[in-house]
């Protein structure tokens, strides 16, 4: 099951259960879309994969299946992740 992180790693936007803007990677490390398109250049900083929306979870399910409230705030090394971009 799905953490559904309630923020973006870079900015730190929140990212509701509902959003349409998160975007996760296979490892669930979490962003907004803005990050993943203009800063990310849709690459992940953590593990080097790609993105997917994330999906929502129904509201109904909150209560048995809630989502978390740990927030993973870690601002990307830009120059590193440029570094890693070009290297590939």
């Amino acid at each position: 099951m799905l953490e559904i992180r309630p923020t973006c790693e870079h900015c730190n936007k929140a990212l509701h259960f509902n959003s349409t803007e998160a975007m996760i990677c296979t490892f669930e490390c979490t962003f907004c879309k803005d990050c993943v398109d203009g800063v990310l250049q849709e690459v992940c900083p953590n593990c080097g994969g790609g993105f997917e929306k994330r999906p929502i979870r129904p509201e109904h399910l909150l209560e048995e299946y809630p989502v978390s409230t740990t927030v993973v705030h870690k601002p990307v090394d830009l120059k590193k992740h440029q570094e890693r971009l070009t290297k590939n």
